[in-house]
């Protein structure tokens, strides 16, 4: 015969374990959007981000392990990493599994810097199928390597829109040409249908209710004499520079000054045409970088506490 008292207790235990997971839940905040950096931005805050310049193992079990970050959005690099869509794939999947970030998104974005290089037009349609590839596994943004002519830009827009997206066609774009048979994997990751994916699935801010960024590098010369006519092309949301490159490109050491002079170009053509442009956050500048306008900025955790709080956010990290 089962003792009352402990039948009691277990009882009391169960009610107990309930409401804690009740109020676990009822905590849980409810985001506005999918993508964590457009609702930042939109409230005007800063963005933080990093990830290894080598490429994150592409696996679930990296995905489960890093869907707790304290970053806003993951850098994912494959440009100079293998291009490998399975492992992208596999760490999506495993981000979703470890989710809801602490904000309450389903995951933290991920933005995937693809090796296509923004020569040119010809040489963006030719490589196009690696966007549709990458946007399958339901990430949440891309970054041209190379952006380096209006016409490269042009094409990496169009190529990532479906073409029942309307804003800015014959405004300076044609339709999209991406095709719908990677709506069904990547709705899976963001937690909505197909259909529900394919509204959502457009370049913010040209669309306000879309949930992909599309960035920009500015890394050569090219790039730096074309820089005022490719950021008026519809559809970009954030760009960087690249002193690496940038050196390698004007044939300077990296203490040259003409480094510094070109990134500060680079800043002040973004910032005047409203295209976010990119700064690193340390503890030491974080704070005078933000007051700058800098929206978005490679960060450790010290340097994306502070900034946090200087800026009053509000949406939990």
């Amino acid at each position: 015969m089962i003792n009352t008292k402990k039948r009691f207790g277990w009882l009391l235990l169960g009610l107990g374990l309930m409401a804690t997971h009740v109020a676990a839940v009822a905590q849980t905040p409810k985001p506005k959007r999918i993508n964590k950096v457009i609702e930042l931005w939109e409230q005007g805050q800063p963005v933080y981000f990093n990830g290894p310049h080598e490429g994150i193992a592409g696996s679930y079990e990296q995905g489960l392990k890093d869907a707790q970050t304290y970053l806003d959005y993951i850098s994912y690099d494959m440009e100079h990493a293998p291009f490998d869509v399975k492992g992208l794939a596999e760490y999506m999947r495993g981000l979703a599994a470890g989710g809801p970030t602490k904000s309450g998104h389903r995951t933290p974005a991920v933005i995937v810097n693809v090796p296509v290089n923004g020569t040119d037009e010809a040489t963006v349609r030719a490589n196009a199928w690696m966007f549709q590839q990458v946007l399958a596994t339901g990430v949440h943004g891309i970054l041209l390597c190379h952006a380096d002519t209006p016409g490269a830009v042009r094409a990496f827009v169009e190529a990532v829109r479906l073409p029942i997206h309307k804003q800015g066609v014959d405004k300076g774009l044609n339709e999209g040409r991406r095709g719908a048979h990677g709506s069904s994997t990547a709705a899976r990751i963001w937690g909505i249908t197909p259909e529900e994916y394919n509204q959502k699935a457009d370049v913010w801010p040209l669309n306000p209710n879309g949930e992909l960024v599309l960035g920009l590098k500015l890394e050569d010369k090219y790039a730096l004499a074309n820089a005022e006519e490719i950021v008026k092309v519809p559809g970009i949301a954030f760009a960087e520079g690249g002193p690496g490159d940038m050196a390698l490109s004007l044939n300077v050491k990296a203490s040259d000054p003409r480094l510094e002079e070109a990134e500060a170009r680079l800043a002040k053509i973004c910032l005047a045409n409203k295209i976010i442009f990119m700064h690193g956050y340390t503890p030491e500048n974080v704070i005078d970088v933000i007051k700058q306008g800098f929206l978005v900025g490679r960060s450790g955790p010290e340097a994306a506490a502070i900034g946090r709080r200087y800026t009053k956010r509000q949406m939990p990290w």
